[in-house]
This record gives C-alpha cells, structure tokens and sequence, in this order.
C-alpha cells in the first residue's frame, strides 16, 4: 500500500476527514474529531502511525520487529508507527480498521449517537 492508497482507505469511512492541524506535512485522519491516522509525508520510506490495543500493539512489534515500532511522538503504548510499503496490504487495513474502530468506540454517547446518523 502506498500513501495514497492508504489516504483513499482512510477517507471511505464513515466520518472521516484530513486535516494538517501539527504543520504542513504531517497528514491527519479523524473520525468525528478524533484522530486515528497519521502520515508524516516527507518520510521515506513511507511510514503511518496508528492507535493499537497496548497488547497487540506489543505482539505486532515483536512479530514485524524494525517495521512496526512504537509510535513516533506519540503515546508507545496505544500508537505504533509502521513502514507501510514492507507490510502486506491485508495486514494495513486491518490495522487501520483497528485504529478506526478504538476511537469509535471511545465515543460518548452524544458523539456515537451523530456518528450513527451519518450515511455510510
């Protein structure tokens, strides 16, 4: 996956936009406001950062050791940074999808109801 193939993926789902809130390279995906996605753009190779469950986030570091390393500038415990191009394309989405679904469910109940209403 490449970073635009990443950032079309980012932006099919339901609620999500890009925004340059940090400077002008660092690309970043919220859905409803909450960040789950960043590509810092001027990296090469090209690497995201994604929210994990701590323990998987722990597991998919030791298993992809040197291509999945804990987040850069970000919290190591929930983020991991990744070197998208070295990782199978099935493998990113499901972890974007992972990334995605933990700040969704993070949502209080006024935020999950709005998210509800958007079409899919």
């Amino acid at each position: 996956m490449n970073i635009e193939s990443f950032r079309h993926y980012c932006l099919s789902k339901k609620g999500v936009t890009e925004e340059f809130p940090f400077d002008e390279v660092t690309l970043v995906f919220k859905v409803m406001g909450k960040m789950f996605a960043l590509a810092p753009l001027e990296r090469i190779p090209s690497q995201i950062n994604l929210k994990c469950d701590p323990e998987r986030a722990q597991l998919l570091r030791e298993e992809w050791d040197g291509i999945i390393m804990p987040g850069y500038h970000m919290s190591k415990l929930h983020w991991n940074t990744l070197f998208m191009e070295q990782l199978p394309n099935d493998l990113l989405t499901e972890l974007i999808d992972h990334s995605y679904d933990l700040v969704v469910a993070k949502f209080p109940k006024k935020l999950r109801v709005a998210w509800e209403e958007l079409p899919d």
